[in-house]
């Protein structure tokens, strides 16, 4: 249902509602009426009196309208969430007799508790703004959900901020203000407002010019002022007109947006999540949307801000969980990493997978089962020519099946001609005849099989279990971990599937059978999966014997009822519908099959051949060819979003330019954005960074800050082995200095074990490693674990030593320069970097 305001509108729970008071204008409970956007008097109440002053008034009397109107809000969204725990506890009490009846139950149960869900997660900010117009028109709230006065021709009591209607919110200015005279910020904790900021947008009044440069600067700075928590925030309300643009982009096609240090492009990803599965609901409900983060830290970090806009539904994974039932966050070497990402590895796979299809170099013989003697075969074993099996192979090739699929194709091939091969054996044989129940006497003559009895012998030769396991040998059903197994643990493998690769990089390659997948694995593992396939045959035959029963059992019930109708009138003359008239067995037997109730991600996450409707990812530049190889075939359509910088590239096989990168996949159709705003970090942190950037490279630009802090980047030096003890006592300092913010510790690989260990010494529950619990006050980090992240302070540890620990050093030392969003202290022992020398 379409709101007035052009607002998705889901009566069924998803923020519609009814307000008594309308929001705007009279009411039956009004009261007083909201103010006019000139200061004087609001519309009338129903008792007539005056309304309140408007924006001109006392501070208090705006807050206390204001906060009127909220009330009205959370009272409606209390009515809501009332109104779904009552239909959850409801189905809960049902027990469903029939599959049908358990289905129902079940969706109820499902929908009930994601509004349950969603309507406590935006409870937290539920209306941050409102607007006010030159026009002769209400105000207009906006919020995190929409609420609408059903019982008033869905009057919008608060707008959803993706609505067309609340656009305005994030891009009007003075100088092109949308109709929009005033726009007001609500400042809330809990359900109290604590504060309200004015931006008048009339160029008229100069009084009350505001920055053309910031939308809402007062609430932006504040909130970016604020202390980190541990868990990224959402953006909501501090939205700028950069941001909203990449934000609200179509979802066809793929855009890229680049970004560096603080331009918000996880924010902006996530909010385009939240916007794209408000506005193409339908479609992206059903097909799911993926977002992909650099590693589970992050994932946690960021994992609050969706249920926040009123969103559940998205199906987050790292590179390292994109291959269903495998979770890893290992990592490989640089230069391992650098051979396993490059796309030649669809070559060597590709080889492996034809290698596991072989030709015997000599004849091999089969001794079948004694229990196939219902032809008298006087000889127990058949002959696997290699002629035969290299035109079943050539046969099954040129199928083009993948491997497993082909499979069936190269056994039918070898029974056929197996079967050919036994039935001129016993036409020879003197007492094959005898055997069959013939009449012959021995030595009278052969005995000329026809075609059902050859069909017959490949029968038998199809069930045998000693030519299964020959042909197993020949041409093996494989699974992915299988095959990359089998690959990495022989070096004549590995020659024969890559021989153009030089000896020292398959040596990299190499591992013994047990050890754990890497993330550089996965898509390997992804890419063997295509090659191979699934037989799934075993899988069809039992549904299909199930879909049987089924069927019998219907046409038993449908005999039934049809015979007690006939008992019932069979004295009338008069022709009675019977049941079967109205329903066959088939559809009969249909109803009883119970229905995927799933929702679209929790099906994705467990089918490696589902295709998502939309596909972010974030720090995508550290994405090899072959992760994006993975990528790709999980959307089809090319609907993704892809933000990164290039700058922060760390991955040895990760992104230059996105234009090569994406050139096998959109043929130049790519859209691109560029966040160019720094909002999270300050002018002072961006000034070292940015002689680090011109190092990298000289034609890359820096993102511009909106802001400075008045504390200069610090550079301690001491001696390299009181480094450990140096960053403990420094981080005792920090904690004290952020209260209640967070303090992050980016480190060397080869310190991070001691240097924790002294942090935990003056921090007990400081966090570290891949799972860091970034709630904590403390985390110690590498470089790469702190991709995506942000601290209040951030201590960096012998720079010199992050630089020479990959190829990508200096990238891996600019994310970590830029984690901070107030201070900054680098600990080196005399050797900086060049770039961060004074």
């Amino acid at each position: 249902m379409t709101a007035p305001d052009g607002s998705a509108s889901t009566a069924a729970g998803r923020g519609a509602g009814t307000g008594a008071d309308g929001g705007a204008g009279t009411g039956p409970d009004r009261g007083a009426g909201l103010a006019g956007v000139d200061g004087g008097t609001g519309p009338a109440g129903v008792d007539g009196g005056a309304g309140p002053a408007g924006g001109d008034g006392g501070d208090a009397t705006v807050v206390a309208v204001e906060q009127d109107h909220l009330d009205r809000l959370y009272g409606r969204l209390d009515e809501l969430r009332g109104e779904a725990q009552g239909r959850l506890s409801g189905a809960l009490r049902q027990t469903g007799n029939t599959p049908s009846e358990r289905a129902e139950r079940e969706s109820v149960v499902r929908d009930a508790n994601d509004q349950v869900a969603m309507l406590g997660a935006v409870e937290q900010g539920l209306c941050f703004g409102r607007l006010d117009f030159t026009a002769d028109e209400p105000p207009r709230y906006v919020g995190r959900i929409g609420i609408f006065d059903e019982a008033n021709g869905y009057e919008p009591l608060l707008v959803d901020w993706r609505a067309p209607a609340a656009r305005p919110f994030y891009l009007a200015t003075a100088a092109a203000p949308e109709g929009v005279r005033r726009r007001r910020h609500l400042d809330t904790r809990g359900r109290r407002i604590v504060d309200v900021t004015d931006e008048v947008l009339d160029l008229d009044d100069a009084a009350h010019a505001g920055h053309e440069g910031l939308t809402g600067e007062a609430t932006l700075l504040a909130a970016l002022s604020r202390s980190r928590t541990g868990r990224m925030r959402d953006i909501v309300d501090t939205i700028q007109a950069e941001q909203d643009r990449v934000i609200r982009a179509p979802l066809a096609g793929m855009l890229v947006v680049q970004g560096g240090p603080g331009t918000g492009k996880t924010a902006v990803a996530l909010h385009r999540a939240a916007y794209l599965l408000y506005t193409y609901r339908e479609q992206l409900t059903r097909q799911g949307v993926l977002l992909v983060g650099p590693h589970r830290t992050f994932l946690r970090y960021i994992e609050h801000v969706l249920p926040a806009l009123a969103e559940t539904g998205v199906l987050a994974r790292t590179v390292g969980e994109l291959y269903p039932g495998i979770a890893t966050a290992v990592e490989e070497t640089p230069e391992a990493g650098l051979v396993k990402g490059a796309t030649s590895m669809v070559e060597v796979l590709r080889t492996a997978v034809a290698d596991r299809q072989r030709v015997p170099d000599e004849p091999v013989e089969v001794r079948i089962d004694d229990s196939h003697q219902g032809f008298g075969f006087q000889h127990d074993t058949v002959v696997l020519e290699p002629e035969t099996v290299a035109a079943a192979r050539e046969r099954a090739r040129r199928t083009t099946r993948p491997h497993n699929l082909a499979r069936e194709v190269f056994v039918a091939e070898i029974v056929d001609a197996l079967g050919w091969q036994v039935a001129e054996r016993l036409g020879d044989d003197p007492y094959a005849d005898q055997a069959l129940g013939g009449n012959d006497a021995p030595g009278e003559g052969a005995l000329l099989l026809n075609e059902s009895d050859v069909a017959e012998i490949r029968r038998e030769l199809a069930t045998d279990s000693r030519l299964a396991a020959a042909l197993d040998e020949l041409w093996p059903t494989l699974t992915p971990q299988q095959l990359l197994t089998d690959l990495y643990a022989s070096d004549d493998r590995l020659a024969a599937a890559a021989p153009a690769l030089p000896e020292e990089r398959r040596a990299l390659l190499r591992r013994d059978p047990g050890a754990p997948w890497t993330v550089a694995d996965v898509p390997l593992l992804d890419e063997a999966a295509e090659l191979l396939g699934v037989d799934d045959r075993a899988r069809r035959e039992r549904e299909e014997r199930a879909r049987r029963r089924r069927i019998e059992y219907a046409e038993g019930v449908l005999e039934v009822a049809a015979g007690s109708m006939s008992q019932e009138f069979e004295d009338e003359e008069t022709e009675v519908l019977e049941v079967t008239d109205a329903l066959t067995a088939e559809q009969l037997a249909e109803r009883q099959v119970e229905a995927d109730r799933r929702t679209a991600a929790e099906r994705a996450a467990v089918d490696r051949q589902w295709t998502f409707g939309h596909v972010i990812v974030d720090e995508a530049q550290e994405l090899s060819p072959m992760a994006w190889r993975a990528l790709m075939r999980r959307c089809p359509t090319r609907s993704l979003t892809v933000v990164g910088d290039v700058a922060q590239t760390a991955d040895e096989s990760g992104t230059r330019t996105w234009a090569d990168t994406f050139a096998p996949y959109v043929d130049g159709r790519l859209r691109t954005a560029e966040l160019a705003t720094s909002y999270r970090t300050p002018a002072e942190i961006l000034a070292v960074a940015a002689r680090l950037l011109a190092h990298i490279d000289p034609t890359l630009t820096p993102p511009r800050a909106v802001r400075d802090t008045g504390d200069e980047p610090w550079f301690r030096c001491v001696p390299g082995d009181l480094i450990a003890t140096e960053v403990a006592d420094t981080v005792r300092t920090e904690v004290a200095a952020v209260g209640d913010g967070r303090v992050g510790v980016i480190v060397p690989a080869g310190r991070a074990g001691a240097v924790a260990a002294a942090v935990r010494a003056v921090a007990p529950d400081a966090a570290s490693g891949d799972d860091a619990d970034l709630e904590r006050g403390v985390a110690v980090l590498t470089a790469r674990q702190a991709k995506g992240l942000e601290f209040d302070t951030v201590l960096v540890v012998a720079p010199d030593e992050i630089v020479a620990e990959s190829r990508r050093g200096y990238s891996d030392l600019y994310v970590a320069l830029t984690r901070t969003t107030n201070r900054l202290g680098v600990i080196h022992s005399g050797q900086l970097p060049p770039g961060l020398e004074s």
